[in-house]
């Protein structure tokens, strides 16, 4: 099967490293022009250096703070009036780990900002030219936490599944005008968020990283942490016109770990 996204223009949010990085060097081998988002300039621009442009694309970069809504929503809003786009990645940097008895109020409007508000404010306006074009790809960087919670991850769990619920509602609301709307449930990826938070566990526990590193791959059926490449690959095929009767789903892309329906 050969994915071809030639012509096709996408936005990718947190695309500077991690899976962002591999979502968009995925979609530009696939022949799309590909628009970065994230905070950190200097890794944007070694990015764009890296993304082929051997079938015409043109690549650009939007440096943004999705934890500061006010001036994310002024610089999405100037963007959307220059570019439209067909393709939309949904992908922040996730809220500080934690327990729900660590967390305030403060800290779930925080969350709330970041992983709902930006998404969905992104996603309004990435559909008025999609719905005009009748065609458009809308796919959210989600958390198979949404249907195990993680007690550590108190704020991403309960936003995060705001956001799949959200985006199965839109789902049915555009379907007829040829959009897909899919979240894709994340599980053990190697991308320095995992390496982030098995830090803060191994000094907690008081044991080496490694170890701990080693016993969340022995809860992987596959036996091992996922490789952001792979994730690509699961993007760039929902973002092509093989995937157009696939909408609505909540697909977990984690090895076989998680163990509900």
């Amino acid at each position: 099967m050969i994915i071809s996204l030639k012509g096709k223009k996408a936005l990718v949010g947190g695309s500077s490293r991690g899976i962002g990085r591999a979502i968009a060097l995925q979609l530009a081998a696939s022949g799309a022009s590909v628009t970065l988002m994230a905070r950190s300039e200097r890794l944007l621009q070694e990015l764009i250096e890296e993304l082929p442009t051997d079938q015409g694309q043109e690549h650009g970069y939007l440096q943004v703070d999705f934890g500061d809504f006010e001036a994310y929503q002024k610089k999405i809003r100037r963007f959307f009036e220059q570019q439209p786009i067909d393709i939309l990645v949904n992908n922040t940097q996730g809220p500080a780990a934690g327990n729900s008895l660590e967390k305030d109020t403060d800290d779930y409007q925080e969350a709330f900002d970041l992983l709902f508000k930006t998404v969905h404010l992104t996603t309004r306006l990435a559909l008025e030219h999609m719905m005009a074009q009748k065609w458009g790809r809308v796919i959210n960087v989600a958390s198979i936490s949404v249907r195990e919670p993680l007690s550590y991850l108190a704020l991403s769990n309960t936003v995060r599944a705001a956001v799949v619920t959200w985006a199965k509602t839109l789902a049915t609301d555009v379907g007829g005008h040829g959009i897909t709307v899919n979240s894709i449930l994340t599980g053990y990826f190697d991308t320095d968020r995992i390496r982030q938070l098995n830090e803060k566990k191994a000094a907690q526990s008081g044991i080496p990283r490694e170890e701990v590193r080693a016993e969340m791959a022995s809860r992987v059926p596959a036996g091992r942490i996922g490789k952001p490449e792979e994730y690509g690959y699961l993007v760039a095929f929902l973002a092509s016109e093989k995937a157009a009767y696939i909408s609505g789903a909540n697909i977990p892309i984690d090895g076989g770990l998680l163990r509900s329906l």
